[in-house]
């Protein structure tokens, strides 16, 4: 069996790191040291004797969690043992140190990046796409050697999954970590010591973790590998941007690169990076002897390194390697592209030495594109959940990656235009992982000249209203209230919590009335009756008494709730109640111009004119659809005008808080964000959700956004919590 790096190593040597059952120990008796202790009246050397602990037995449970997936103590626990180092800390500032625990926060933003020189080069590798191509350099590293084929026992070799992340190179000295600094080009990189530092799955200093023995770290060493971010992290994070209506990353390696390169390593502590280990650069005194070795020494001294690293003895068992991750990459929370596949032997390695930018020992064997080519024999649009218009390719069936595929995204209207992509055409798909499958690209040569360009429809192929593209964006909308693709979701969305909030209606209801005929329009919602529902599936009196008892509610909602409901694309809930104290009513609202919207504080061009064109969406009969939507609505009892707390707000000149704009970011300690914009408005401010030139105050919580470096941008007065209390309290 091939050896790995995760099997026991069956030392039973005493060690200075904490093991399971005394990090158990150490954190209960810490715990209950802190409960109710006031670190003010500790003497110096009792707080240092603390805070030596406190920083022990944080670096093991990080460890443990980040490295190891296998927590001690529950987050809440963890918390109040950091927050105890902290309170320390700050107590005795002179007992903080640079490896500690609470320097993983990030610090004042930078003003550009130092570039830093490598002391020995990061080089890249060669490339191996096929079997032939890897037994190849096997055979020249053997003749290297002087072991011909056949002639001598062949090298070892050790293989490792090749993430798609950021190399990075991370010095330390005397155990902590020094400077960490990107490839660059090889020779020099630049310094990212502060953001990496932010990033738990790397140790602020080593050893830690219940492997490393009476081992102890080299007076200096580089540790080379590789930050990414999950997959499932990634989607997690681009959920987070796109609900606070900020850009999205296309790939993890994008979102990588992108969270490592913020100039605010407090942008950096907000995104789920890790790191893997891969190698060592200059170290001084003794180090492992072979690259397998390494790997399970880095293990040891507590960084993180992959798990299906492995070492064979024969090239069969390597090509069978790359043959199964070819087939199971996908299986992985992480983006990998190929296999690493080094000589083992460090003696060896130095023998065959370096061929321009890469050394003959190791190749990268890269997995093969999942591409194909096959005819497009027609493009079809479809209706997304949101109301835009996606083109969609229809294939002649091909084989990709052993799944048959006969239909591909083309993207967009634009996709389509730039690359001259045409009915009939030859074209390049491509699969990869659990991505829709894409067209890439027309192959123009293999063209016979009775391929036909394509256009985009004017009309909505399932309801039949005039489409519409927005300012600045790519996909062309179906705005209409009534259309069926979009139909179920806009119901889910009325019945929100944060929209019309009526109880009982969810998703599956949504599709159950829509399916049954019950609602093809949301005014239907208010002509459901109890005979109506008692004929469905599974309904008996006291579920359809309480359903039309919360849709008898909604009738009531504040216009703002109302205007958040109708699912006005860009149209939020804050941008609707910043826009309801300037008109009475949805009827009002109608006749408003994109020039009387941009005036509002706030409002820009995109919001506006997408509020005009949903007011003046018609179906295939020339008729306003959305403006007979509210007509209905307002006949069935539901109300479209503003309340009187919906009034713009009588305010004298000494509040300092009157006609003032402020954006919210991050959480606060103990306010909701809502209580927060409620206090601000009764006090006679104003809250928007993107910060401007116009802006006069930011708050920034826990866990701030963009937001909070473009205030610092602009020069904008930023408060916490406290701050905002203490404005609004004057």
């Amino acid at each position: 069996m091939q050896p790995s790096l995760f099997e026991p190593s069956g030392s039973s040597q005493e060690t200075s790191v904490p093991t399971a059952s005394d990090l158990v120990a150490m954190s209960k008796a810490l715990l209950q040291e802190l409960d109710g202790l006031d670190v003010e009246t500790l003497r110096v050397d009792a707080a240092q004797v603390l805070a030596g602990r406190l920083r022990t037995v944080l670096r093991a449970h990080s460890y443990r969690y980040y490295v190891l997936d296998d927590p001690l103590v529950a987050d809440p626990e963890y918390d109040v043992l950091f927050r105890g180092l902290q309170a320390v800390e700050q107590q005795f500032p002179s007992l903080a140190t640079p490896d500690s625990p609470t320097q993983r926060v990030g610090g004042a933003p930078l003003d550009r990046f130092v570039k830093v020189r490598h002391p020995e080069p990061l080089l890249s590798l060669g490339n191996a796409f096929d079997e032939a191509e890897l037994r190849a350099w096997f055979e020249r590293c053997c003749k290297g050697l002087g072991q011909e084929k056949g002639e001598a026992t062949p090298p070892a070799l050790t293989v490792e999954l090749k993430i798609d992340g950021l190399a990075v190179a991370l010095t330390y000295q005397e155990g902590g970590l020094e400077v960490a600094a990107t490839r660059g080009n090889g020779l020099v990189g630049e310094d990212i010591t502060r953001n990496v530092k932010t990033i738990y799955a790397v140790p602020l200093k080593i050893p830690v973790g219940p492997e490393a023995g009476s081992l102890e770290a080299p007076k200096k060493m580089e540790v080379r590998g590789e930050i990414f971010m999950r997959r499932s992290r990634f989607a997690a994070l681009n959920d987070r941007l796109a609900e606070a209506e900020e850009k999205t990353f296309a790939n993890p390696r994008n979102a990588a690169a992108g969270s490592l390169r913020q100039l605010d390593p407090a942008i950096t502590a907000q995104r789920p990076l890790t790191f893997f280990a891969y190698s060592l650069g200059p170290v001084t005194g003794e180090a492992p002897g072979s690259q397998f070795e390494t790997l399970a020494w880095l293990r040891r001294l507590g960084f993180p390194v992959n798990e299906h690293t492995r070492r064979f003895e024969s090239l069969d068992e390597v090509v069978a390697f790359c043959c199964q991750w070819t087939e199971a990459r996908d299986t992985l929370d992480y983006e990998i592209d190929g296999v690493v596949v080094k000589v083992d032997d460090f003696a060896a390695q130095e023998k065959l030495g370096f061929v321009s930018n890469a050394p003959r020992w190791a190749v990268a064997f890269k997995f093969p594109a999942r591409e194909a080519t096959t005819r497009l024999e027609d493009i079809i649009v479809n209706v997304g959940r949101t109301g835009a218009i996606k083109p969609e390719a229809v294939l002649e069936p091909v084989e990709i990656g052993g799944v048959t595929v006969s239909q591909a995204t083309l993207h967009n209207e634009d996709y389509i235009t730039s690359r001259d992509i045409r009915i009939g055409d030859t074209v390049v798909v491509k699969r990869a992982g659990d991505v829709i499958p894409a067209v890439v690209k027309p192959l123009k040569e293999a063209r016979v000249g009775d391929e036909k360009p394509w256009s985009m429809p004017t009309h909505c192929p399932s309801c039949g209203s005039e489409l519409i593209r927005l300012p600045e964006e790519a996909e062309w909308y179906c705005l209409s209230s009534d259309c069926p693709a979009q139909f179920i979701r806009l119901i889910e969305h009325y019945a929100s919590r944060n929209a019309m909030d009526i109880e009982g209606l969810g998703s599956k209801m949504a599709v159950v009335l829509v399916q049954e005929g019950l609602a093809a329009h949301l005014a239907d919602l208010y002509r459901l009756d109890k005979e109506k529902l008692l004929a469905l599936e599974g309904f008996a009196d006291k579920r359809a008494e309480n359903l039309l008892e919360g849709i008898e509610a909604s009738k009531h909602r504040p216009l703002s709730r109302l205007l958040f409901a109708l699912g006005i694309r860009h149209v939020g809930r804050t941008t609707a109640e910043l826009i309801v104290p300037y008109y009475a009513s949805l009827e009002a609202l109608e006749s408003a111009t994109v020039e009387d919207l941009e005036a509002i504080d706030g409002i820009g061009h995109v919001i506006a004119e997408s509020i005009v064109d949903w007011f003046r969406a018609t179906d295939d009969h020339g008729q306003r659809i959305n403006q007979r939507l509210v007509e209905d609505l307002r006949a069935l009892g539901v109300n479209t005008e503003r309340l009187p707390e919906e009034a713009p707000p009588e305010t004298g000149e000494e509040s300092p808080v009157a006609g003032r704009t402020f954006v919210l970011t991050g959480t606060l300690p103990t306010l909701s964000r809502s209580e927060a914009q409620a206090r601000i408005k009764q006090a006679g401010g104003k809250v928007t959700g993107s910060v401007s030139r116009n802006t006069d105050y930011v708050v920034a919580g826990e866990s701030p956004g963009s937001k909070l470096d473009r205030a610092r941008e602009l020069e904008v007065k930023i408060l916490d919590e406290a701050g905002l209390l203490k404005l609004l309290s004057q």
